[in-house]
């Protein structure tokens, strides 16, 4: 029953903290250090719930991902979307190859060098400083919309994306500020982040789940499957909250969060090792 608990409360920080710009990978080594959730099955747990998260943007852009099938569509139905059929398929591989390029060949430098408390606490602080330069650069400048996306931006996101490599970065934090210094708006940029997750994410947790799936038992299993459909559900709520959030604010407040939070992350978790 304690890790069925445990599963719901890493569950909720993932749900929460996947797709907004503030770091899901710091909020879950802090979380499972608070409840003495860590190890080499823990790694692999924070790993697996990534998949609810997942889940819950194929759902909420369900229509958005149909719009990726090429296929021929009456004249009627054209959009002019540039995230239609294989353009869309183009613009969001450009996005996606860079980093699982850049994942696949550093993964043991990265393991080494970055799964640490120091290195993770300057990436929540150097991400927040750097979400307050990317709003003061973009104040007052034109943008554009989710579906003029071009090659060149989504290519240039992807690129950004690298930098998530850096555990503490974000994933979201990263391409959030590269669409928006690349020519997109706080929305347009927020959607692409959340598009390109899937594969990304998806690629991620299953190579990990191969890799491990022979040592997990009925109970890892059981504690897996409650992670997977809380962090699901809370990402489903936290996704829509967000959008809705960023037609009103700035990504200001995530930066102030984020600078505050590094020390108190770096004092949590002293003792931690991946």
């Amino acid at each position: 029953m304690q890790s069925l608990a445990i599963a719901t409360v890493l569950g909720i920080v993932e749900g929460l903290t996947e797709f907004i710009p503030v770091s899901s990978t710091g909020h879950l080594i802090v979380a499972g250090n608070l409840l003495g959730f860590v190890g080499e099955k823990a790694a692999t747990f924070e790993v697996a719930i990534q998949l609810g998260a997942v889940l819950s943007v194929l759902v909420l852009y369900r229509e958005r991902f149909l719009r990726l099938l090429p296929r021929e569509r009456p004249q009627s139905l054209v959009l002019g979307s540039t995230l239609d059929g294989w353009d869309g398929v183009l613009r969001i591989a450009a996005a996606t190859l860079p980093a699982l390029v850049a994942g696949y060949l550093g993964h043991g430098l990265i393991k080494r060098h970055l799964f640490n408390p120091r290195a993770v606490s300057l990436a929540l602080a150097a991400g927040g400083a750097g979400l307050l330069l990317v709003e003061r650069h973009i104040r007052n400048r034109p943008s554009a919309s989710l579906d003029s996306i071009t090659l060149g931006q989504a290519l240039g996101v992807g690129l950004f994306q690298i930098l998530a490599l850096w555990p503490g970065t974000s994933r979201a934090a990263a391409t959030i500020a590269g669409g928006m210094l690349l020519g997109l708006d706080r929305k347009a940029a927020a959607e692409f982040s959340f598009l390109i997750a899937v594969p990304v994410m998806a690629a991620a947790t299953g190579y990990d789940l191969l890799k491990t799936a022979y040592a997990l038992t009925g109970a890892d299993i059981a504690q897996l499957a409650v992670g997977f459909v809380v962090s699901y559900v809370v990402a489903l709520t936290t996704i829509k909250t967000f959008i809705r959030l960023l037609n009103r604010w700035s990504l200001v407040p995530f930066a102030y969060y984020r600078i505050a939070a590094a020390p108190i992350f770096y004092l949590f978790t002293q003792g931690w090792k991946p």
